[in-house]
């Protein structure tokens, strides 16, 4: 690793953002690879890590293959290299990721076939099973496949990540290669009491069949990715015939990754790699199926097998959200906040069809980026605007593999009334910002919500997110402002205050708040920082923290996803620590602390420390003003940097490290404390052992309960417990 190019002096405490995103994956293969993760999650974070690497393959290769021509003028700005180094490093990296995904393929196939699960291949069966499968293939494949055959379009390239069986068919004595999707074939084919043998194993055993009349003399399996990085920026804002063309462009762009299930003789492989238009430093042979969707049909086959599965956990309505009554009325006494998903996004659902009904509200206004398929958001926007509401709903067509989607839910909310707006030139607009305007006799009333994540019901019961909803009447006029601006096709500016807002006072925000602890610590005060992020790549960001490093300000942060700043380097970032948590949850949260105590500022937002977050979107971070809100939030905050669970510490040479400290699984604490908000709720009363183990002394109920996976290196050791845990049950 190297200095950036700007003259500065060397820091050696930088790493390729490509590289630390491949780390996160390689995190999410390792809950895969774990003995100790139930079955059926296992199956689960095998096909979430093959989901994540073709967006990565898709996006960020992509990227790096069009920049290569740029040369000097595309160094990584971190750590010096150029595109094609970066390309390189990745590749290789990727490789070495595929032999693990092989070996813990084969430990998840070995575990199933001890649940009486077999993924079998032909050659492993006995006749009768085999026998058993081809009859079937014959009868629900085999026809659709050999009417496909004879189409000309087993010469064209395969679609973008369709599985797809490869031929050198010889006639006369001449050789050609043909391509034929997999398409409308089912991916299990039983075989016998709970063993399935491979669709596309039977494709390539059955191709002489659906090829009569040529010499098969190669076959093998094949599957392209194709990049998606399409220029968003040069999008017009407005024009939903661009944003459909846009789309329309992924599936014909350039191949970035070539798998195969077998390598062909290298004059087929020439043939075949000149067809699909992909280089060789892009092919991939891989042990384990090239597709991994089949997965998901054998997890839900183990869906009577609680054992299988994390325990339930269903969102709770907050206990002091609970009580009957207007929700209006309730946000206007008291700031709201909801952690989902521990709890549930009701309130807000409840709120906002209450204000679309609500003779006093006049108007709603609101950003979309992601929507649920059947989405109560909209339902409630389009009640509102059909009750007379001034309803004013931004959708960003931008969003990415979503944007078709959206583009047809902003057409049903012009349909049904609602102002839509499309967007910013050159900006996308990530923000999650509702505002409620309301009226009381001659008094005006702003209801705001801020959220980390999207309105998007489904990922509200699987990403952990907050959501602010207040009624502060300086943060409703700064809420105001950003919709202002918006409105006039403008970045939000110095009317959206106290709110920061990307890309004009986010970051300048931001540094002015890591300078004030810097300057604290030199006058013999305390400095700290926190942050929870998905991803910290900004260079000005992670240099103003290595500043407040060398100053002697402590730093703690959580960082999901690519973290290109690498702690504990001598001299330069010993004050900072960072983590990394992959649970059952996806980490999603954003939340910025400065100070502890009496001076301590605390912000929700939807950046993460990224330079597009920062420079190119247009993001909104609120402080947090309430201080019950402040202190629960600075709890949840100090949990997970204590978990030891599922979080693994980054060290100085870029690798990471099981927490060793004696700590806890956050987000298991966090279902267990929602599930006795519910108990009380229904009883007033927890009930006993709910929290703690009172028949015993030692570690605490809720770490020995056989439903909850709780710290496992803390098990068996009953003569311990940490100050976590007593902080906890004092708080219940």
């Amino acid at each position: 690793m190297t200095a950036s190019q700007s003259g500065q002096p060397e820091q050696p405490c930088y790493v390729n953002r490509e590289l630390s995103w491949l780390t996160f994956n390689r995190r999410v293969l390792e809950e895969a690879g774990r003995e100790d993760t139930p079955l059926g999650e296992r199956l689960a974070f095998l096909t979430i890590y093959q989901k994540n690497l073709d967006e990565f393959f898709m996006v960020r290769v992509g990227a790096l293959k069009h920049r290569i021509p740029l040369g000097e003028q595309a160094r990584d700005s971190k750590t010096g290299w150029l595109p094609r180094q970066q390309l390189d490093a990745v590749l290789e990296a990727v490789r070495e990721l595929s032999r693990r995904r092989d070996t813990v393929y084969e430990m998840v196939r070995k575990r199933l076939a001890e649940e009486g699960i077999r993924i079998a291949a032909l050659s492993d069966l006995p006749p009768a099973q085999r026998e058993a499968a081809e009859n079937r293939f014959r009868r629900e494949a085999l026809p659709a496949l050999s009417a496909m055959a004879e189409a000309e379009n087993t010469m064209s390239a395969p679609p973008d990540r369709a599985l797809c069986a490869g031929a050198v068919l010889e006639e006369r004595g001449a050789r050609r290669l043909v391509i034929l999707p997999c398409t409308g074939c089912p991916r299990l084919f039983p075989a016998g009491p709970g063993t399935y043998v491979l669709g596309e194993e039977l494709i390539l055993r059955f191709l002489p069949r659906i090829f009569r009349g040529s010499r098969v003399r190669e076959r093998f399996l094949l599957r392209i990715t194709r990049s998606a990085d399409v220029d968003a920026a040069a999008l017009r804002p407005g024009d939903p015939q661009t944003v459909e063309q846009w789309v329309k462009r992924r599936g014909e762009l350039e191949p970035v990754r070539l798998e195969l299930s077998r390598t062909p003789e290298p004059e087929t492989l020439e043939l075949l790699l000149h067809m699909v238009g992909a280089q060789r430093c892009g092919v991939f042979v891989s042990r384990t199926p090239l597709e991994l969707s089949f997965l998901q049909d054998i997890r839900a086959s183990l869906r009577r097998r609680p054992d299988c599965f994390y325990p339930r956990h269903i969102p709770v309505v907050p206990e002091h959200c609970a009580a009957g009554g207007s929700w209006l009325e309730r946000v206007l006494k008291k700031d709201l906040l909801l952690a989902y998903p521990y709890e549930s996004m009701e309130p807000f659902l409840e709120l906002l069809r209450e204000a679309a009904a609500d003779a006093s509200v006049d108007s709603i206004r609101i950003t979309l980026y992601r929507l649920a398929r059947n989405s109560r958001v909209a339902a409630a926007l389009t009640e509102a605007a059909k009750n007379g509401k001034a309803v004013t709903v931004l959708v960003e067509l931008r969003a990415r593999f979503d944007e078709l989607e959206n583009l047809a839910w902003s057409r049903r909310l012009a349909e049904a009334g609602c102002r839509v707006l499309w967007g910013l030139p050159g900006y996308k607009v990530h923000a999650k910002l509702c505002l409620i305007s309301r009226r009381a006799g001659q008094k005006a009333q702003l209801i705001t919500q801020i959220g980390t994540g999207n309105y998007h019901e489904d990922t509200a019961r699987q990403y952990t997110d907050f959501s602010l909803i207040t009624a502060d009447p300086a943060i409703g006029r700064g809420a105001a402002g950003v919709f202002r601006a918006l409105a006039r096709g403008q970045t939000p500016g110095p009317a959206c205050a106290p709110l920061l807002a990307a890309p004009r006072s986010l970051a300048r925000g931001l540094l002015a708040e890591i300078e004030e602890e810097i300057q604290r610590v030199r006058q013999g005060l305390p400095g700290y920082i926190a942050a929870k992020l998905n991803g910290l790549t900004d260079r000005e960001m992670m240099e103003a923290l290595i500043r407040a490093s060398r100053a002697g300000v402590r730093v703690e942060l959580i960082v999901r996803g690519p973290c290109c700043l690498l702690p504990g380097v001598p001299g330069w970032t010993e004050g900072i620590r960072i983590i990394r948590i992959v649970g059952r949850f996806l980490e999603h949260s954003r939340v910025y602390r400065f100070g502890r105590g009496a001076g301590e500022r605390m912000y929700l937002s939807s950046a993460d420390w990224m330079t597009r977050n920062l420079r190119r979107r247009v993001e909104v971070a609120v402080p947090v003003r309430d201080g019950e809100v402040r202190r629960r939030l600075g709890w949840m905050l100090d949990t997970m940097l204590q978990d030891s669970c599922q979080a693994r510490q980054l060290l100085p040479d870029g690798s990471y490290v099981p927490v060793k400290v004696q700590g806890v699984d956050s987000q298991t604490l966090f279902c267990r404390q929602a599930e006795a908000a519910r108990y009380r709720q229904r009883e007033n009363t927890a009930p006993e052992g709910l929290f703690r183990e009172r028949a015993a002394p030692g570690v605490p109920h809720v770490y020995r309960q056989e439903a909850f996976r709780y710290g496992r290196q803390d098990e068996g050791k009953s003569d311990q417990r940490s100050d976590y845990v007593r902080r906890t049950e004092q708080l219940d």
